[in-house]
């Protein structure tokens, strides 16, 4: 019994040392996943009639186990065994890179061309990307057959080119990732080249052009590749950006705009509310009439300390999915009042103004009600007219001459900007609107509706109390 005991007693303590040792080895799996990192790259590419055969190199890996994000369009991965250890820490699915010290790995993969390579086509998202991996730097070779005329375009700056016997070979090195590839059967040419900037074009592009286009300033210093293309309509990439026509304006418009989408997550708002964010993030004016105006707008309203607080939230938010409710969030904070301004801007096509709303509960006559709007502006407390006075036991109803407000014994007209008001049939001159327009929707003044219908407003910190005195004196 006594050998019983013993021998159990070493199998728990041999059980527990194993659960021990695995949860040890699993609490470091688990920290070396986490965290994003850099790495750089290195691609090539051989054309070969109907695909694309990628030799992907990654390099700089940290020890972390790291997903791999493969094309969809993508077949045959696979390990490309370029030395020893290329393929040591490739999973046996190719899902992952294995944590290892091991830093540079290379891979393998095949992207189909139904029916070869088409005249001017742009090829997106055909390049194998890791989980939280940041690209610092990428080189990418092209090799096509010497029979294959035309040009690539990668996004990244050309380091050179040449035709030998049997291929054509291209090579382009460069800061960032490499996003997409564009193919010019043409004679498409580079017209300029510098740190930021490649420009391509057919036709040759005057010298005092691109010398303005070399001064130009942009979102950021990452380098992009601009295509003089009248054909193509509707198709852009995340660093290379086609234009119908060569006017610097445009051209600065469009690079900054595609700089901001490749740093900013906007989710399905429209292109006005881009062009707003990024006329404050470089300091100008760009975009349509929209967009202008509700920049001059913000602008105007802001202190210079209220601004330098909005463009430094708005550099906070790289990276960070925006919506409207988040843009209106962060300049209700630098105004220190609530505003609605992108939300009321993107339910609508014209320019809905800047207003500053009270959000705290309405309560009506004891009952809490969510369509009553409280709005702030030119200094004065605006209540929605429409939803308070039915609230309030009155029919309301917009007419040619005036807003109408009806009961049983009481019957109200509010003729628009004529300094009057008909109560009973019963003119009264007034040296202030008691209703007022705002954006389409009519509001009542604070003071003119306890005056004209008898309330009471009480405020506390979180609600707004409206209740109807004793009916007796109306």
């Amino acid at each position: 019994m006594k050998y019983i005991v013993s021998f159990f007693s070493l199998l728990v303590i041999v059980i527990s040392g194993m659960l021990f040792f695995q949860f040890h080895v699993y609490s470091n799996q688990e920290e070396r996943e986490q965290g994003p990192f850099s790495y750089t790259q290195e691609i090539e590419i051989v054309y070969r009639g109907e695909s694309l055969d990628i030799r992907h190199h990654l390099r700089n890996l940290p020890n972390q186990t790291i997903n791999i994000n493969w094309p969809k369009q993508s077949v045959s991965p696979d390990c490309f065994i370029e030395t020893e250890n290329s393929c040591s820490r490739l999973s046996e699915d190719y899902s992952q890179f294995l944590a290892e010290d091991i830093q540079s790995q290379s891979i393998s993969y095949i992207i189909p061309l139904e029916g070869g390579l088409k005249p001017n086509q742009l090829l997106k998202d055909i390049f194998v990307t890791l989980n939280n991996g940041n690209v610092s730097y990428s080189t990418v070779h092209i090799t096509t057959e010497q029979q294959i005329a035309g040009e690539w375009v990668t996004g990244l700056p050309l380091v050179g080119k040449q035709s030998l016997s049997l291929v054509n070979y291209a090579m382009f090195s460069g800061t960032g990732p490499v996003n997409e590839l564009y193919y010019h059967s043409n004679q498409l040419q580079l017209q300029n080249k510098t740190d930021f900037i490649s420009l391509y074009s057919i036709n040759s592009v005057p010298n005092e052009f691109i010398e303005q286009l070399n001064e130009m300033k942009f979102l950021n210093d990452e380098h992009i590749s601009i295509v003089h293309e009248p054909s193509l309509t509707g198709v852009q990439g995340k660093r290379i950006l086609f234009t119908k026509n060569l006017s610097l304006e445009s051209i600065h418009e469009d690079v900054i705009l595609t700089q901001f989408r490749t740093k900013y997550q906007l989710e399905e708002l429209p292109k006005w509310v881009s062009e707003v964010l990024v006329s404050f993030l470089t300091d100008n004016t760009i975009g349509g009439e929209k967009a202008k105006e509700i920049t001059m707008t913000l602008k105007n309203r802001m202190t210079s300390e209220q601004l330098d607080r909005w463009i430094e939230k708005l550099h906070d938010l790289e990276g960070v999915t925006i919506t409207a409710q988040l843009l209106d969030e962060q300049l209700s904070e630098v105004f220190s009042n609530y505003t609605q301004y992108f939300q009321s801007n993107v339910s609508t096509n014209e320019v809905y103004p800047l207003l500053f709303n009270d959000h705290r509960q309405i309560i009506v006559n004891a009952s809490l009600k969510d369509d009553v709007e409280v709005i702030f502006k030119d200094g004065q407390v605006l209540y929605s007219a429409d939803s308070l006075l039915t609230h309030l036991g009155y029919t309301v109803e917009k007419g040619e001459k005036g807003y109408y407000v009806n009961n049983e014994v009481r019957k109200f007209r509010f003729p628009q900007n004529h300094g009057f008001y008909v109560y009973n049939e019963r003119r009264y001159n007034t040296v202030s609107e008691p209703i007022k327009i705002v954006a389409g929707k009519y509001y009542i003044e604070e003071s003119w509706l306890q005056k004209l219908f008898f309330v009471e407003i009480n405020k506390k910190p979180d609600s707004i109390s409206i209740k109807l005195l004793d009916p007796i004196q109306q």
